[in-house]
C-alpha cells in the first residue's frame, strides 16, 4: 500500500494550500514515529507497519513526490512499479477546491476535477482506480486565480486551520488503512 501526499518540494511552498498532501503525510509520519526518509524513484519515502481491521499486518509506504505537483505521477508510478503496487492499493492525499476549507472526504476513482496532480497520476498509472483523500481548501475569494490561492503562504489563523485539517486528514487516512476505502 502506498499513501502518497501531493505537494511541491521547495521550502517556499511548505505552508501553502497546495501542500495539503505533504502536510498530511508528515502528520502520519510524526504520529507513527517515522525517523528515516529516503529518496526513491523521485520521491521521499518512509515505511511503517500497519494492522488492518482483521489484524493483518502490512507495510505502508508514505510517499512525497519530489517533482512538482503537475508531474507527480512520474515518481508515484515508478515507486508503484518498484514495489509491485497496483493502482487500487494507492491512496492519494490532495488539496480540493471543490470542498469547503476544513472538510475531508474519501473518494474512490472517478473524475479528476481539473486537478493537474491527479491528472498526472492517472496518466502515468494508466488508471483512475486509486483512492483519494480530498483535503478541502475551498474556493478562492473574489476574482483571485486558483493558482494564486493554492500557492499563497498561509499565516496566522489560516495556517492553524490548515494544520488542524491535516490532522483530520491523517485520521481519515488511518481509517482507510484499517477499514479500507468506503
Amino acid at each position: 500500500m502506498i499513501v502518497c501526499g501531493l505537494g511541491n518540494p521547495d521550502a517556499e511552498y511548505e505552508h501553502t494550500r497546495h501542500n495539503a498532501g505533504f502536510a498530511t503525510v508528515d502528520v502520519l509520519a510524526e504520529r507513527h514515529g517515522v525517523r528515516y526518509w529516503k529518496s526513491e524513484a523521485g520521491a521521499q519515502t518512509a515505511t511503517l507497519s500497519w494492522r488492518d481491521a482483521d489484524g493483518e499486518k502490512r507495510e505502508v509506504i508514505l510517499a512525497k513526490p519530489m517533482s512538482y505537483m503537475n508531474t507527480s505521477g512520474g515518481p508515484l508510478s515508478k515507486l508503484a512499479r518498484a514495489h509491485r503496487v497496483q493502482p487500487e492499493q494507492i491512496l492519494v492525499v490532495h488539496d480540493e477546491v471543490d470542498l469547503p476549507a476544513g472538510q475531508v472526504k474519501v473518494k474512490l476513482g472517478g473524475g479528476l476535477n481539473a486537478h493537474n496532480g491527479l491528472r498526472s497520476i492517472a496518466d502515468k498509472l494508466g488508471s483512475r482506480n486509486f483512492a483519494r483523500v480530498q483535503f478541502g481548501i475551498g474556493r478562492p475569494p473574489g476574482k483571485m486565480q486558483v493558482a494564486d490561492y493554492v500557492l499563497r503562504e498561509l499565516k496566522g489563523n489560516f495556517l492553524e486551520e490548515f494544520e488542524v485539517t491535516a490532522q483530520q486528514a491523517a485520521d481519515v487516512v488511518e481509517r482507510v488503512l484499517t477499514e479500507g476505502a468506503k
